[in-house]
């Protein structure tokens, strides 16, 4: 894991997001989600600077349209946002928390 997906890692498995029950390098079809929890169908990706290309964006949409294919929703944020942000970061996954009935 990279220094930021190392940081994030560590904030998945703390309260209060131990709920959603993430796991890490998560093969999902053919690709490997950074951060998966299926109870909540939620993917989080950490994006850094080789996500910027036209290649990787266009890589990156069509794993994206995967997923989505596959009932997930898809939660990207980028590297300097953990380091810096992680609160900010925290307050986004919890808005994606599923609701109940």
């Amino acid at each position: 894991m990279s220094p930021p997906e190392a940081a994030l890692w560590n904030v998945l498995r703390a309260a209060p997001l131990r709920s959603f029950h993430f796991r890490r390098q998560v093969p999902i079809g053919p690709f490997y989600a950074d951060f998966a929890s299926h109870t909540a169908k939620l993917v989080i990706e950490v994006d850094g600077g080789q996500h910027t290309t036209d290649a990787a964006i266009a890589h990156d949409r069509r794993r994206d349209d995967f997923l989505a294919a596959q009932g997930y929703h898809v939660l990207r944020v980028n590297t300097v946002d953990v380091l810096r942000n992680v609160g900010g970061v925290v307050q986004a996954i919890l808005a994606m928390e599923p609701r109940g009935p």
